[in-house]
């Protein structure tokens, strides 16, 4: 079995230290140069150590302060489900409310934006074709939890109902539903999550720790003819969000 990295053990050990209130909510942690001694492990360690609780909300960093204990937070339940997305509503809507949270956003859209060269392979378009992107930041009680950039092939519904996804009769109710107005059924969606660090951007609008943990999700949607309709960059922060895949298991 490999041997856990450093900065993992200190991590544990911080942990455990808060776990057994040696240090409380608010308290300010010694020094790196103290920790790293009394550990027997270099200040970078216990850097690296702290920046990973910092990311996961047990610690907070204030600059030009220290390091103290954070209040400890309820990561809202962020369910990634074909299941979800039911007629007439908001997949996010629902989650939220079923938590007993208010679940709501903010969007810009823009219509006939040439398609960058990522964007345009991933649905399959020529790089420069125009596309509709819509950016939301999703609200929980008010509090961002979610941020994402949306972008859907211009000619696809143009002149339609549906062109904007934040406008008209049909707005706001998700990909699959909307699509649908316009005759595509939308039969599936592929994701790929991994981790980063968040933006200086990012974090401003989550309101979390520059260059924090992040879940980074590239999700695009699929019509049952193989057709990419939506691909989007969806960014959740780990210390405020707990992500669950919900697999249907077909009988």
């Amino acid at each position: 079995m490999p041997e856990q990295p450093p900065y993992l053990r200190i991590a544990d050990v911080l942990r455990q230290r808060i776990a057994e209130h040696d240090w409380n909510v608010g308290d300010r942690l010694p020094s790196r140069t103290q920790i790293a001694e009394e550990c027997g492990v270099g200040e970078n360690v216990v850097r690296r150590a702290q920046e990973l609780l910092i990311s996961q909300g047990v610690l907070e960093g204030r600059a030009g302060s220290g390091t103290y204990v954070a209040e400890p937070r309820q990561r809202v339940r962020i369910v990634r489900s074909s299941a979800r997305e039911q007629p007439g509503s908001s997949p996010f809507r629902a989650d939220m409310q079923a938590l007993g949270r208010q679940g709501n956003w903010e969007s810009r859209t823009e219509a006939k934006v040439p398609a960058p060269v990522e964007i345009a392979a991933r649905l399959g378009i020529s790089v420069g074709e125009l596309c509709v992107r819509t950016v939301y930041e999703f609200l929980a009680d008010g509090r961002p939890v979610q941020l994402s950039t949306s972008w859907e092939p211009y000619e696809l519904t143009a002149g339609t109902l549906v062109v904007l996804p934040e406008g008209g009769p049909h707005a706001g109710v998700g990909v699959v539903n909307r699509m649908a107005v316009i005759g595509i059924t939308v039969s599936h969606a592929v994701e790929q999550p991994e981790p980063r660090q968040a933006t200086a951007e990012e974090a401003s609008l989550l309101g979390i720790q520059k260059a924090a943990l992040v879940t980074h999700i590239r999700r695009t949607y699929y019509s049952d003819q193989g057709q990419p309709v939506e691909t989007a960059d969806i960014v959740i922060p780990a210390a405020l969000c707990e992500i669950v895949y919900e697999i249907p298991v077909g009988r």
